[in-house]
């Protein structure tokens, strides 16, 4: 498998992006996407919500459904709740304990926050505006977090030192992922806000069964693009010949011309060393 060996997860299944897949992206094509697969991600998100209650800080959840979103933000086929649990038995050693971290954190900032806000003096302004970015940063990293688990062989530690790099390579599509997420949870606050039953009945199950999905799916959607341009395809421009049949399994484009054999037994046998 040569030097990059254990680098992709290729127990890890992940879907073909077809060559001209970036060029093919926009609004419409991620709301035709969206629509098709409606509602695969409603039971998905539906299961993901209850997970999340009864398992808030473990990740699993957020494992198994970024799988789900990142197989129907590339227009491929998912099995949507069979994937969504078979990626959390593959992960979960890597999920909880990230689930936990990312808690944890988010936890601390949040309190740091809210402390320096109420707080009076320069010091306590200067260590507001710090603590903002750092959630902002964070929030960012977030959003490549269970991508990198589900895709490559890392260690937690460079799971997130590429994580905290994508949110300046990434930054503008960082940017139109947190303002899909505020007007997606603001429509549905503002439905709930809505003095009538109904509406209360409609945001709740919006917030359930569509929200969750969605707003993984504009994830994936949007961050698959720089990870593979920035982590796998530098190394497969360097060794063109490495690894096809298991490429093609991760679902990158191959050459013809590219006609090398991997043997998939040597592969279980270099993880088991």
């Amino acid at each position: 498998m040569g030097s990059f060996g254990g680098f992709f997860n290729y127990e890890k299944p992940g879907p073909g992006v077809g060559k001209d897949g970036p060029k093919k992206r926009s609004f419409f094509v991620f709301f035709e996407i969206f629509f098709k697969n409606f509602w695969k991600l409603a039971f998905v998100s539906l299961i993901y919500s209850v997970i999340s209650i009864f398992l808030l800080p473990s990740g699993l959840a957020e494992a198994g459904i970024a799988n789900v979103a990142r197989n129907i933000a590339r227009d491929k086929h998912s099995f949507g709740i069979s994937d969504f649990f078979d990626t959390i038995k593959k992960n979960w050693k890597q999920a909880l304990p990230a689930g936990i971290i990312n808690l944890l954190v988010t936890s601390l900032l949040c309190g740091a926050m809210y402390f320096y806000f109420m707080s009076d003096g320069w010091f306590s302004v200067v260590a507001f505006g710090v603590s903002v970015a750092c959630f902002i940063i964070f929030s960012f990293m977030k959003y490549h977090v269970w991508l990198l688990i589900i895709t490559f062989k890392l260690p937690l530690g460079k799971i997130y030192k590429n994580s905290f790099l994508f949110v300046f390579i990434n930054l503008k599509r960082n940017l139109l992922i947190t303002l899909s997420a505020v007007l997606c949870y603001g429509a549905i606050i503002g439905l709930a806000s809505i003095p009538v039953v109904i509406a209360g009945l409609l945001a709740g199950l919006l917030a359930i069964c569509v929200a969750p999905g969605f707003i993984n799916l504009v994830i994936q959607y949007n961050i698959f693009p720089a990870v593979k341009k920035h982590m796998i395809d530098p190394y497969y421009e360097a060794h063109p010949g490495e690894d096809v049949e298991l490429r093609r399994n991760l679902g990158l484009n191959i050459e013809e011309e590219d006609d090398a054999v991997f043997d998939d037994t040597r592969l279980l046998k270099e993880e088991k060393k």
